[in-house]
């Protein structure tokens, strides 16, 4: 590792603390209904979405017509998605006379990008025409987003506010979401990937003759707003199947740099924006730190054992499937952070890093995608861990344990205990059903331990509303497409519902002052808890698996064999 590429690490994780709290502001304006510059500018859109639409914006709700609100608006979506897919032939803005797309795949698509996970078991410039990219995937880009930060919203505003059932209006908060937060980024973004070279129009596919004298088809299309919002909203995917390693989604070190950075931004900035909701700005930071801390823990293992000498590869750096033209350290760098925010851009190989990084990513994945994980999404399920948390902080001191003022009773841990077991009994139950079924094994291009690593990965992805994949796994089949879809239901609504549950039943509790034996959830002994809690429900867990996939497969190519 060179001082250049350091120094890129440091600049990185600097310009991230940075913006934390400045987004994290602007953000707790929007969300509270104050004032700020862009509702000069786009307030018009909120008034118009709000008179369109019927919404009383100032209308709140409880807990279950929240939720019920939620899923509804979701279901349309699906519907929406799956049905266009299946109609893509008919519909304009099709120049490559792509056909329709096969029922389960459609299923299969359309869970993913309703859940914020964009898994994507086809290669996009092949399958899926212009219209269905910018009128289907973007628009569930922006929406799913949307739709995690709402969920958070109304888990803070239960932690906040004292004896009442209303939580606030999910229609509301997903207007404001999207349209001073999502929108005005993405434009901005965009602009900038075009200003780099990312390709961003309508023009049919190019058909070129290469110096070798080989004809080769150049795919075009309007990427560059597609790529700003699947960053932006942890969304990922992408427009090509290449994704972020294709040089019209990702042409320059400057955007390889943005759009690692513009994964992270709206999770870490809304630790912020919690802090100043809850009244302390130092609940914030405490989370932002654990995140932190398991980040670059998680970044630092997997640079080593990318750069650790090995048998199989002659002693030498590993390179292949990286993108030759950031390197190592980028490349780590992004499957690190991508799949601690719950984003699944790539811009390398997955299947192509060392037994161990590749343990680290799937282990974030596992870990329920709470460091930073996706926008909103991440937050709450972070929340779900303090609960837990100071539940065994209580035990351990022998005081009933309090959060925030308000006391953790049964309903609350129940409710915590389901949201961390249903992502973790999808991961477990159908990556074991895949591993002895000829349905799952049919997809397989590797044997062995690496084999069940690429099973485990895809099933962690869905659970985890992640999308990224070792690509060595086909699962464009009946039967991936089918459990895949589930488990991305079952991974994004089996945490939605119980954390709403928990809102509802926070916000009708009292509020009590802190005193001298109150236990403190925002100094350096709670962080230190709070990792120990994470680390040990997630090693417990998933620690057998991963010793037959990822352990096995280091342990023997260190002894020269690989799979």
């Amino acid at each position: 590792m060179t001082a250049q590429e350091l120094i890129q690490v440091l600049l990185f994780f600097g310009v991230l603390i940075c913006m934390t709290p400045l987004l994290g502001n602007y953000m707790y304006k929007v969300f509270s209904g104050e004032k700020h510059f862009m509702s000069y500018v786009l307030g018009w859109l909120e008034k118009l979405t709000y008179k369109f639409s019927g919404i009383q914006a100032d209308e709140e709700s409880n807990w279950k017509s929240y939720t019920f609100g939620l899923l509804l608006f979701n279901f349309i979506g699906f519907v929406f998605l799956f049905l266009m897919q299946r109609i893509q032939s008919f519909l304009p803005l099709n120049p490559a006379h792509l056909p329709n797309v096969s029922w389960q795949l459609s299923f299969n698509t359309a869970i993913s990008f309703m859940t914020n996970t964009n898994w994507q078991s086809y290669a996009g410039e092949t399958t899926l025409s212009y219209f269905v990219q910018m009128t289907g995937l973007a628009v569930q880009n922006f929406v799913s987003a949307a739709s995690g930060i709402a969920v958070l919203l109304a888990l803070v505003r239960g932690l906040s506010r004292k004896t009442t059932e209303k939580i606030g209006n999910f229609w509301t908060d997903l207007t404001r979401t999207t349209v001073y937060i999502l929108l005005p980024l993405s434009v901005l973004f965009a602009i900038v990937l075009v200003g780099q070279g990312v390709v961003q129009n309508f023009k049919p596919y190019e058909s070129i003759h290469t110096l070798s004298g080989a004809q080769q088809i150049i795919p075009m299309g309007p990427a560059a707003s597609q790529i700003a919002i699947k960053q932006l909203g942890t969304n990922g995917g992408g427009f090509f199947n290449a994704n972020s390693a294709h040089p019209f989604e990702n042409p320059t070190p400057f955007s390889n740099f943005l759009e690692m950075l513009f994964l992270l931004l709206i999770p870490a900035a809304l630790t912020y924006t919690y802090g100043k909701m809850v009244g302390s700005i130092r609940q914030g930071w405490t989370i932002f730190s654990v995140m932190l801390i398991l980040l670059i823990a998680g970044l630092c293992i997997s640079l080593y054992a990318e750069y650790s000498a090995n048998p199989v590869f002659g002693h030498l750096r590993l390179m292949e499937g990286k993108e030759t033209r950031f390197g190592i350290v980028n490349s780590v760098l992004w499957s690190t952070s991508t799949t601690a925010a719950s984003n699944g851009s790539v811009n390398a190989m997955q299947d192509s890093l060392t037994p161990i990084a590749g343990m680290i990513a799937m282990i974030n994945l596992m870990l329920g995608e709470i460091i930073f994980g996706g926008v909103g999404s991440g937050l709450y399920g972070m929340v779900v861990f303090i609960i837990i948390t100071v539940f065994i902080a209580g035990l351990m001191v022998g005081r009933t344990p309090e959060y925030l003022g308000k006391k953790i009773e049964a309903f609350e841990v129940q409710m915590a205990i389901i949201a961390i077991l249903l992502p973790n009994v999808v991961i477990q139950l159908f990556s074991a059903w895949a591993s002895v079924s000829s349905f799952g094994l049919s997809g397989l291009n590797n044997a062995g331990p690496h084999g069940l690593s690429e099973i485990l990965y895809a099933y962690s992805s869905a659970a985890g509303n992640n999308g990224s994949a070792f690509a060595g796994l086909n699962a464009n089949t009946v039967f991936y497409n089918l459990t895949l879809g589930f488990g991305m239901l079952i991974g994004r609504f089996g945490v939605i519902i119980p954390v709403m549950a928990i809102a509802g039943s926070m916000g009708t509790k009292k509020t009590t002052p802190m005193s001298a034996g109150t236990f403190r959830t925002d100094n350096g002994l709670f962080i230190g808890l709070l990792i120990a809690v994470i680390l040990i429900i997630g090693g417990l867990t998933h620690f057998p698996a991963i010793s037959l996939g990822p352990l096995v497969e280091h342990l023997l190519m260190n002894a020269g064999m690989t799979f």
